[in-house]
């Protein structure tokens, strides 16, 4: 280290030291001196996101962030390969509970990396016994703390856990992709949509990106539309009253005068639309409230 970097990470040291130099009485006040960093610029903004972060999952339950049971992938022990594996190719995740006969029967997790050699030798599928390849699931109570998850999950090294609830019903599951998101924000890989960093993009005459968090005011400024904000603040959140549930992948509803198509989302909420204008004879089925409700 040469003396010019060894005397930026003693000023450093001192400004933080300076910040702390009366210690937190409470989380809140921790925030507020973390948040002081920031504004003197001695944290920078993705590092402070991490932090408050860090701290918000050590009082969030897991049902606040699991995916829903109706919103799972599974597959049940009595399947046969030829039965789930277009399940798995469609929903590219790498890990599947297993259930038995009940739905609250929990057999074990399969890793889509057990049915590659399926791949290699499809005469193995014949003889292929899903319980022979199932690794032992993580059960969790809805309650539990994400930050004594992540815990659990680096001394099991388990990457996912069935969340029960007070009965020890399947109330739905939770990954440690879902947790660290929680910490560092949203984690994509190369099987995720790609995202403009505008709010909106044009793809042609007809057709429109959108993301969900678009406050309404701008979705309106730029479509010279007037749809209400005074319930929602994002033009997600609109479609997603809309949809009445949290939609899959190119689900499409009709709203004002547009089809929403998903083109994004996870197990919690809606990321990316297409959005295009309906056609006059579109716009004549579309009996629905939305128009009428929000459209000047």
């Amino acid at each position: 280290m040469t003396d010019e970097s060894q005397e930026n990470s003693r000023g450093l040291l001192q400004r933080i030291g300076q910040l702390f130099a009366s210690e937190p009485e409470n989380r809140e006040d921790l925030l507020a001196q973390t948040r002081s960093m920031r504004e003197r610029d001695v944290l920078d903004t993705d590092t402070l996101g991490i932090i408050e972060g860090a701290l918000q999952v050590a009082d969030m339950p897991v049902r606040e962030i699991m995916i829903p049971r109706t919103q799972m992938v599974s597959i049940r022990a009595n399947m046969p390969p030829e039965e789930f594996l277009p399940r798995v190719i469609e929903s590219s995740h790498s890990r599947f509970p297993v259930l038995g006969d009940d739905p609250d029967e929990v057999l074990g997790i399969l890793l889509a990396k057990d049915l590659l050699p399926l791949a290699l030798e499809p005469a193995r599928m014949e003889r292929f016994n899903i319980k022979d390849h199932l690794r032992q699931a993580l059960v969790i109570p809805e309650s539990k703390r994400l930050d004594s998850l992540l815990r659990d999950f680096r001394i099991s090294r388990n990457h996912m856990a069935i969340v029960v609830n007070e009965y020890g019903g399947v109330a739905g599951l939770v990954t440690i992709e879902d947790v660290l998101e929680q910490i560092v924000g949203e984690i994509e890989d190369e099987t995720d949509i790609e995202e403009d960093e505008h709010w909106i993009k044009k793809l042609d005459q007809d057709e429109f990106t959108v993301k969900a968090l678009t406050p309404i005011e701008d979705f309106n400024e730029y479509f010279g539309v007037t749809f209400d904000n005074g319930e929602f603040d994002t033009i997600g959140g609109l479609v997603m009253q809309r949809f009445g549930h949290l939609p899959d992948r190119d689900e499409s509803i009709m709203l004002g005068d547009f089809r929403f198509t998903v083109l994004s989302a996870d197990g919690r909420t809606i990321r990316l639309l297409r959005v295009t204008p309906l056609s006059g004879e579109e716009q004549d089925l579309d009996t629905g409230s939305g128009k009428r409700a929000n459209r000047g």
